[in-house]
């Protein structure tokens, strides 16, 4: 009898986009079980800038995709007791993570780094709509109000 192979994949999954999916489908195709952690708000908060959408909405995000057949929280990013205690195979995660889950290979998981390019993602979306807000404001602070006649 072969062992069921499974996988984990993680992420903060903000502004859930079009990136996203495409991970966490090429990590379904690896395996038999795919889990899915989704990094909570402090977590997020202890190396970059707080997420936009609240961890429990992009928890019911996720859980609401077809691919995934558990979701759990992701606590800390070292993933070594996560990996043994849930019996992990196969580890896939964004090419923005290049090496830093390589220490993962020693415990003999197979470690998938999936490539981004140059495609959307998080951070970009944030981006263009704060520019996309500074100039529509800088168009509204700068015209002149209507002149009102009065009947």
């Amino acid at each position: 009898m072969s062992k069921v192979k499974i996988i984990y994949t993680s992420g903060t999954f903000d502004m859930f986009h079009s990136n996203h999916l495409k991970m966490i489908k090429y990590a379904r195709g690896l395996g038999e079980i795919l889990i899915i952690g989704v990094s909570t708000d402090e977590l997020v908060c202890s190396y970059k800038k707080a997420p936009i959408v609240p961890f429990e909405e992009r928890l019911a995000i996720v859980e609401a995709l077809k691919y995934p057949d558990i979701i759990i929280p992701q606590k800390s990013l070292d993933h070594t007791e996560l990996v043994k205690n849930l019996n992990i195979d196969a580890f896939v995660v964004g090419d923005d993570w290049v090496g830093k889950y390589d220490y993962l290979r020693k415990l003999g998981i197979e470690v998938f780094y999936f490539p981004y390019g140059n495609g959307v993602s998080s951070s970009k979306l944030k981006e263009e709509i704060y520019h996309k807000y500074k100039e529509l404001k800088n168009v509204s602070d700068k015209h002149a109000n209507p002149e009102i006649k009065e009947k």
